[in-house]
């Protein structure tokens, strides 16, 4: 027979509003339960871009690579200040002096852009250009003058569409004794023509000495032997 004390606590129990025993759910399914809540796009909407993100990321990297350096840079931040000055002092002389990074020359278009010419016209025209100090309209000139000047000796045939380097290979065939002035004088209208270089006055006077000369220079006579 079940007392009375065990009665009143089973009907307790059974009334409306008692408490009852808490639900117990396995942790496997629960933390799913929450990570597919949380991936809802309502609680991702203030999140960072992947930009911000990033940037973060890079500002941080950079803040400790500062630190860093500053800790091993005699005088601490200021040493190291004074580096970075002089790395960028450094490099503004350099590009100064030396200009900017510029392409390999390639010959790759034809010497003449225009017209027929006579070496004289091509001359006076390089004259001018150099007078005026542009060096680099002044050497292209000078160039077309030599190779103009060497077709109408017939010591070149002219050929639509040759190149500085072939006009300077053909060329040094009757006139070996200047084939390292040629190739020279080649190379240096390919860097100021197709290279991104700028031409001097120093270029000019070896394209000019080098045109004056060939004018006066015998060729060698090639041809089937007797």
């Amino acid at each position: 027979m079940m007392s009375t004390g065990g009665l009143i606590n089973r009907a307790a129990a059974l009334l409306p509003g008692a408490e009852t025993p808490p639900v117990t759910t396995p942790r496997g399914p629960a933390r799913e339960a929450a990570e597919r809540e949380l991936s809802e796009p309502a609680y991702h909407e203030n999140d960072p871009s992947l930009l911000d993100r990033a940037l973060r990321e890079l500002l941080t990297w950079l803040d400790e690579l500062l630190r860093s350096a500053s800790g091993v840079t005699p005088g601490g931040g200021f040493g190291l200040l004074t580096v970075i000055v002089l790395v960028v002092l450094v490099a503004a002389l350099l590009w100064w002096r030396l200009g900017s990074p510029r392409r390999t020359a390639t010959s790759t278009g034809t010497l003449f852009d225009d017209g027929p010419r006579s070496a004289a016209d091509h001359r006076a025209a390089a004259d001018a250009h150099a007078a005026a100090a542009r060096w680099t309209e002044a050497v292209q000139e000078r160039m077309r003058a030599v190779v103009r000047s060497l077709e109408e000796r017939t010591l070149l045939d002219p050929r639509p569409g040759r190149t500085a380097d072939e006009a300077a290979a053909e060329a040094s065939v009757s006139l070996p004794d200047h084939a390292a002035e040629l190739r020279a004088a080649a190379r240096a209208f390919d860097d100021v023509t197709y290279g991104g270089r700028t031409a001097d006055a120093d270029t000019y006077a070896r394209l000019r000495t080098l045109d004056l000369t060939l004018d006066r220079a015998k060729p060698l006579l090639t041809g089937p032997s007797a």
